[in-house]
């Protein structure tokens, strides 16, 4: 009966989750560029370890960030990870400081074994990107006929979504490959309006639309072995430079002249990535990892706009840092088998004209269940993002996940 309850509980929340996934889950001005902020795919645990992934490979943790894991999964267990957020931002420059807090859905996974433990699939719904921003400068202008002021105001909304599948399968006993298929939907929207305190002078409105359908494919490959007490993982991922299915759409108003500019443009990519990491285990108990990746926005064909296209993009790096520890799997004491987490990472932007790198800081605790295989995680997320100089944002973020592991496959004796 508990069985086919869960069946019950995710399919209610499958097509929900599509839905939430693509609502605001970000406040920042960065996110105003090309596609948006761009999210990472990281389960909340590995969140707390600085956000590595591709080098890890375990039982416990759906990592839909590298396909090739799957096939790590028990042969008779079904997992299935949830995971939302609360987050609170500060921005600040020139004109001020302005505090907001947010809260959402982060993902939905599944994930279960086809074939033993040689074949396993993975399903569930992931963010792609995030806008969200809504700022107001004030400003003056000096002319022959007198000084007049004015307000720029700057707002986005909206997000990407990723539905994807994947399949992963063993060659050998040290060897994993896999692949992931997206399916990418989803709207954002950027506005920018001028509006002077004198009525008699125009107001100017410029709009822009983006909206994604489209596939994509990933590919994954993991390197593992156990010596004694030591183990290793060893991961990489890549993706191919693509066309998206999509428009962009460019609205100009003036309300003075009553006229409206209107552009459809079609020509958007996404990038070619490579990502590789490694992780060292050792008594099953420590875990240390660090993972790279880069995305290639520099040599993309995106756009004609010279603001949100081509002209604003650049290479994306990322590293990060992370440990797990948990002093005994099997002790007795509660505290000795929770998983104690801690991490750091740093990436840059993919727009040009942010030049700052941003920081990364978390930690976290898994608290396992006792008497079941599910284990919930908790991250705290510290971001540091811009120049002191410029706009720059500090934020927290707490992050909530249960990893639920089921015995769905064994056969019980009569």
């Amino acid at each position: 009966m508990q069985r086919y309850l869960h069946l019950i509980i995710i399919a209610f929340m499958l097509p929900f989750g599509g839905m939430v996934c693509a609502q605001n889950s970000t406040s920042s001005p960065y996110s105003r560029y090309a596609f948006g902020e761009l999210s990472n795919y990281c389960p909340t645990g590995y969140r707390a370890m600085g956000g590595v992934r591709y080098g890890m490979r375990n039982n416990r943790t759906i990592n839909a960030a590298q396909p090739a894991s799957y096939t790590a999964c028990d042969s008779m267990t079904f997992m299935f990870d949830l995971s939302a957020f609360v987050a609170w931002n500060r921005q600040q420059d020139g004109s001020g400081m302005r505090n907001k807090a947010l809260g959402n859905l982060d993902y939905i996974t599944m994930q279960f074994p086809l074939w033993k433990q040689h074949i396993a699939m993975s399903l569930g719904i992931l963010p792609y990107s995030m806008v969200g921003y809504d700022i107001t400068l004030p400003g003056s202008v000096t002319s022959p006929s007198g000084t007049y002021t004015y307000s720029r105001v700057y707002a986005g909304e909206g997000g990407i979504t990723d539905l994807y599948g994947g399949l992963s399968g063993n060659l050998f006993d040290w060897v994993a490959l896999g692949l992931n298929a997206y399916y990418m939907f989803g709207e954002v929207s950027n506005a920018r309006t001028l509006i002077f305190d004198d009525g008699g002078l125009a107001s100017v409105i410029r709009m822009n639309d983006i909206h994604v359908s489209t596939l994509r494919l990933r590919g994954g490959i993991q390197v593992f072995h156990t010596f004694g007490k030591h183990s290793f993982v060893l991961g990489g991922v890549y993706e191919h430079r693509m066309n998206v299915r999509g428009t962009y759409t460019e609205l100009g108003t003036s309300t003075v002249t009553d006229s409206v500019e209107y552009l459809e443009n079609s020509g958007m990519q996404l990038p070619s990535m490579l990502g590789v990491g490694g992780s060292y285990i050792w008594n099953n108990r420590l875990t240390v990892a660090v993972d790279y990746e880069r995305q290639f926005w520099g040599a993309l064909h995106f756009l004609e706009d010279q603001e949100f296209g081509r002209e604003t993009l650049t290479d994306y790096n990322r590293i990060s840092l992370g440990a797990e520890y948990r002093h005994n799997p099997y002790g007795k004491n509660y505290a000795e088998r929770m998983y104690w987490r801690a991490g750091c990472g740093f990436n840059d932007s993919y727009v040009k004209t942010v030049k700052s790198k941003d920081l990364n800081v978390s930690i976290g605790m898994g608290f396992p269940m006792r008497t079941s295989a599910t284990i919930f995680n908790i991250t705290l997320e510290y971001k540091r993002r811009g120049l002191a100089s410029g706009l720059h944002e500090n934020s927290l973020m707490l992050t909530f996940g249960a990893s639920v592991r089921e015995n769905w496959f064994f056969k019980r004796k009569l």
